[in-house]
Order: structure tokens, then sequence, then C-alpha cells
């Protein structure tokens, strides 16, 4: 399939469900670009900068994958990278119903941009960026949920949090 694809998200932090999108995603897609969305609304456990450096640690053995992060409407950055396809993972049905909003709405405002689904992996399925930061904060064994290079900042940011 030909085109540019984009895997937006807060990525904070970044978890083994991600990477099981990506790895998955770029095996259908030749050039995906990993977009950390920046948004004003969310309160992250890590900056814009720090998420990108976790996600570019944990991607480096990955060819033809990108880091990137933006501001803003989603399709208006897709335009600006000249992207075809948003890729979006669902865990559950209840990730559905918003996921389906906003494809709909990007759709409206870029009909030129495709948005494609992709089921989260059945060992990742109920793993979310949220979950792991509240298991990180009462010192829960993370393990096999986040990349190892990830694992430490985790840690020490949710003990920084706690001091």
């Amino acid at each position: 399939m030909d085109g540019l694809a984009i895997y937006p998200g807060s990525f904070d932090p970044v978890t083994n469900g991600h990477l099981d999108i990506i790895r998955r995603g770029r095996r259908i897609f030749p050039h995906l670009v990993v977009a950390v969305a920046i948004n004003p609304r969310k309160n992250p456990m890590f900056t814009v900068e720090e998420r990108v450096e976790m996600l570019r640690e944990s991607l480096q053995d990955e060819p033809g994958v990108e880091v990137d992060s933006f501001q803003g409407l989603l399709v208006e950055y897709a335009r600006r990278r000249k992207a075809a396809i948003v890729i979006r993972g669902l865990r559950a049905l209840s990730d559905f119903e918003n996921e389906f909003q906003m494809a709909h709405m990007n759709h409206r405002l870029a009909p030129e941009l495709e948005t494609f689904f992709m089921m989260t992996g059945q060992d990742h399925f109920y793993i979310s960026s949220q979950t792991v930061k509240e298991v990180a904060l009462f010192g829960g064994d993370l393990h096999g949920l986040v990349p190892e290079t990830v694992l430490a900042r985790i840690q020490a940011r949710a003990q920084k949090s706690l001091d």
C-alpha cells in the first residue's frame, strides 16, 4: 500500500500495546509516522520532548518508522505531511465509539484522509497509558507493560510525584 501513515496519540507513556500497533502497522505501510499530540487540556506525566525521546529509543531498530510531534488538528498535520492514512488502535468496544466519532469528523474535515483501525493484540488489550501511570504511582510491577527503556523513567517519575 502506498502513502504515508500517521499513528497519532499522547503516548504518555508509550506502552507495549502502542508498540504492537506500530510494528504491525509498519508491516502494512512502508512509512509510518508516530506523532505525539500536544494537548493543552491534558496534564501529562512526561513532556512532549520526553515522550518523543522514549518513542525513539523504543523504535530505534524499526526501519520506516519516524517519530514526530504536532499541535492542533490532526487533519492539518496530516495535510502538511501529505499523509493518506491515520492508524488508530482499538482495545475494546469502549474505544470504538470515540474513535468512530473522531474518524468521521476527520473525514468531514479532510475527505482525502482515511482512518485505518487496528485491534490491539490479545496480549496488550488491557494496557493503557492511564492504567500504567496508576500502577506506577502505587508501586506496582510494570514489567511486560512498557518497553524496558521506558520502565525506569516511569518508576522515577512516579516516585518523584509521591515525594
